[in-house]
């Protein structure tokens, strides 16, 4: 006997509502917890369904939540100082992803920028995460996950540290005399010892240099470097995750949706 039109139609409800329900299981809340606007940028891996934005502007204390596809992996990262001019291009001195608008569409933060990076529902079911500061810095970015289930080594991790000031004279990104960013000494020097990105780089032949020990010393659980897995990688099951800009101004933001 075949199925009623009324059942079919409940079943197949049932279904969309389960698929619906596990392609958008984790959400990342981004907030701005910075005395000034952070404008956020997101850029999706190959064959990842990308965000539903994929760039937007945070005033200071205001968070947004986004529902992340499934298996996504890729990068998020905070621009600075950002602006239109009068033919209505959109730039920013810190971290532009040269789209020309305030969504990156594909387009990558260029150094330097501090990054947020994951790999969702990876190996094992984990996700993986980091926060990088090999192309360089530009903000405190903290990433802190909620609700996990399990996973190694599940814990907060970031940059919670102001190193623009601090930043080696050599490797500043002057503004109208401040300093906004820090360089990576790949990007300052592009040399094999420092970028460890050449067709023999190995974790024998790459080391640390004094510059990424700068950056390792301040930000213990950051990426300083290509090789610097062991103590900058962490794992979590079924987890939501919070990215904060500038986490030790504040603990408290307004939601803008």
């Amino acid at each position: 006997m075949s199925a009623s039109p009324q059942i079919t139609v409940t079943l197949v409800a049932l279904i969309l509502l389960q698929y619906l329900t596990g392609s958008y299981s984790t959400t990342f809340t981004i907030a701005n917890n910075c005395k000034y606007t952070v404008w956020p940028g997101i850029l999706s891996g190959a064959d990842t369904t990308p965000f539903s934005t994929t760039g937007f502007a945070l005033q200071p204390g205001e968070s947004n939540t986004l529902a992340v596809p499934p298996k996504w992996s890729g990068r998020l990262w905070g621009r600075t100082l950002c602006s239109q001019d009068s033919t209505g291009k959109f730039s920013c001195v810190t971290g532009d992803c040269a789209s020309s608008t305030i969504e990156c569409v594909g387009g990558n933060a260029q150094p330097p920028a501090t990054l947020a990076e994951f790999t969702l529902n990876g190996a094992g079911g984990l996700d993986f995460f980091d926060v990088s500061l090999v192309d360089g810095y530009n903000l405190p970015l903290l990433i802190k996950p909620r609700g996990a289930t399990g996973g190694g080594n599940c814990m907060t991790t970031g940059c919670m540290v102001d190193l623009n000031t601090a930043c080696p004279t050599e490797l500043k990104v002057m503004s109208n005399g401040s300093s906004v960013a820090c360089k990576s000494a790949c990007e300052a020097f592009g040399d094999l010892q420092y970028c460890c990105n050449g067709a023999y780089a190995t974790p024998d032949t790459c080391k640390p240099s004094s510059y990424s020990q700068f950056f390792k010393s301040a930000c213990p659980r950051a990426y300083s470097y290509a090789y610097d897995d062991g103590t900058s990688t962490f794992a979590c099951a079924s987890a939501d995750y919070t990215i904060t800009f500038c986490p030790t101004i504040s603990s408290n933001a307004r939601k803008i949706n």
